[in-house]
């Protein structure tokens, strides 16, 4: 899995990722969306407490958008080894969701 940017909420390396962090749940679906609309697959990225929050955003994108017609196209789960500010190592999940148009 890629590496994810320390400040989670700076720009992500490519277009057509969204990295979750801590701004409101629909600030995420918003961005998803508006890259959606350029992109033909979108990457929606989390790590830790920001997992729940990941699978939110592509499930309203992919649910209660169904008119757009969007799906998930995979889904991508992992972990990380973090050093902590204290020196310990410690495991971090991640969670890679795509997003994309349905080729119908």
């Amino acid at each position: 899995m890629s590496t994810y940017n320390e400040k989670k909420d700076s720009k992500p390396k490519s277009s057509n990722e969204v990295f979750i962090g801590k701004k409101p749940l629909m600030t995420y679906v918003t961005a998803t969306l508006v890259q959606l609309a350029s992109e033909p697959t979108v990457f929606i990225k989390a790590r830790g407490k920001s997992i729940p929050m990941a699978v939110d955003v592509a499930q309203i994108i992919v649910k209660r958008m169904n008119t757009l017609g969007y799906k998930v196209a995979s889904v991508k789960i992992g972990s990380e080894a973090i050093k902590s500010e204290d020196g310990n190592t410690r495991n971090v999940s991640t969670i890679e969701v795509a997003v994309s148009r349905n080729s119908s």
